[in-house]
C-alpha cells in the first residue's frame, strides 16, 4: 500500500476518532437558561440540575444560570432556536406548562419539533383543594355538588384563563358533566393568592400544585381533596387518594425538563442524557429534588421527547374542548 495513502488513511482515522471523544467531552462552559425571572419554577429546574451534575461530577465546574424573562419560556425558546441552536454547553428548563403553551401556539411560529427534547428530573401534581371548614369531604361529594349547582363554585388558580390551573379546574368541570367554559374561575397571582382566596370565602374550590398545598393540608388550613397522580403520592400526602382511586379518569403531573437545540449533535445530546441519566441514581440526587418540593419522575431521550409530544396533543385537545 502507497505510503502516503496509508499516512493520510490512518491521519483522517485518528481525526475521526478525537472528533468523536472530543464531542462526547464534558461541555466547556454549561449553561442552563431559566425562562423566568429568579426564584420561580424554571429557577429551581435549573439548579436542580446545577447542583445534581456537580454532586455526581458529571460536570467539574458550576453551571452557570441565565434568566430570559418572557412569555412564560417563549423568549427563552426563541432564543435557543434562533441563536443557540447547535451550542451544547446550552440547556434551557421546561416544564409540562411549556407543552401546554405549545398545544395554544403561544411560543410564535415554531412548535414542538424546534427542539430536542432532552429529559425530565421531577415533577410535582395537580390537586384540588377546598378551605378547612368545606362540608366536601371528597372529590366525589365536590363533583356532585359542583353537578347541581356550577354558578355557585368560584375556582382559583395561580394563572390566567388557559393556564395549567385553569385546566386543572376543567377537569373538574367536565367530570361534573359541566362545561368549561361558563366556568367562574378567578386568575389569582400564585399559590400564595389561591390559599388565601380560600380562607377568606373568596372562592370556594383551589386548583394547584401538591408542593404548595401541602404544608398547608398538613396544617389543617386546607383540604386536599385529590391529587392528580396515577398512585398516591409518598410522604405528608400518602393518605390523600387520588383522582382515580375516587373513580375520575384525571391526571395532571407538573414535569420538570430540559430540552437542547436541534442542531446540538447526536453525540453531544448523548452525552447530557448519560449524565442525567448518571446523575439520578444519586441519593444526593433524590435529597436535591425532595429539597425543591418535587416528586421522583425521570424520563430521558426518546422517552421524553414521545412524551412532550403526546403531552402537546393531549393539551390541543382539552384546550380544544374547553373552548379555548
Amino acid at each position: 500500500m502507497n505510503s502516503v495513502f496509508t499516512k493520510t488513511l490512518c491521519g483522517a482515522a485518528f481525526a475521526a476518532l478525537m472528533m468523536s471523544a472530543s464531542a462526547y467531552a464534558e461541555p466547556a462552559k454549561p449553561e442552563c437558561i431559566a425562562g423566568a425571572k429568579p426564584g420561580g419554577g424554571f429557577d429551581l429546574t435549573c439548579r436542580l440540575a446545577a447542583n445534581a451534575l456537580l454532586e455526581a461530577t458529571q460536570i467539574s465546574k458550576p453551571m452557570a444560570v441565565t434568566y430570559m424573562e418572557g412569555g412564560v419560556g417563549a423568549v427563552a425558546y426563541n432564543h435557543v432556536i434562533a441563536k443557540r441552536g447547535s451550542d451544547p454547553n446550552v440547556i434551557t428548563a421546561a416544564s409540562s406548562g411549556s407543552a401546554l403553551l405549545l398545544a395554544q401556539g403561544k411560543f410564535g411560529q415554531y412548535d414542538e419539533t424546534a427542539v430536542r427534547w432532552l429529559g425530565a428530573l421531577g415533577a410535582d401534581y395537580g390537586v384540588l383543594v377546598v378551605s378547612a371548614d368545606s362540608p366536601y369531604k371528597t372529590l366525589g361529594e365536590l363533583v356532585e355538588a359542583y353537578k347541581a349547582s356550577p354558578e355557585d363554585f368560584a375556582i382559583g388558580g395561580g394563572g390566567a384563563v388557559g393556564s395549567q390551573d385553569w385546566m386543572k379546574g376543567s377537569l373538574l368541570a367536565k367530570a361534573a358533566g359541566q362545561d368549561p367554559k361558563k366556568m367562574r374561575y378567578a386568575a389569582l397571582e400564585g399559590g400564595g393568592a389561591v390559599l388565601t382566596a380560600l380562607e377568606g370565602g373568596h372562592v370556594k374550590v383551589g386548583s394547584g400544585d401538591a408542593a404548595e398545598m401541602v404544608k398547608h393540608h398538613v396544617a389543617g388550613k386546607v383540604r386536599i381533596l385529590a391529587v392528580m397522580a396515577a398512585e398516591r403520592l409518598p410522604g405528608e400526602l400518602a393518605d390523600v387518594p387520588t383522582a382515580k382511586e375516587q373513580g375520575f379518569d384525571i391526571e395532571w403531573p407538573i414535569w420538570r425538563g430540559y430540552y437542547v437545540g436541534k442542531d446540538v449533535s447526536d453525540a453531544d445530546y448523548e452525552w447530557w442524557v448519560n449524565a442525567f441519566e448518571t446523575a439520578s441514581k444519586t441519593p444526593e440526587f433524590s435529597k436535591e429534588r425532595e429539597a425543591r418540593g418535587l416528586f421522583e419522575f425521570t424520563l430521558l431521550g426518546k422517552d421524553f421527547e414521545d412524551r412532550v409530544k403526546a403531552d402537546v396533543e393531549r393539551f390541543k385537545i382539552l384546550a380544544k374542548e374547553a373552548g379555548m
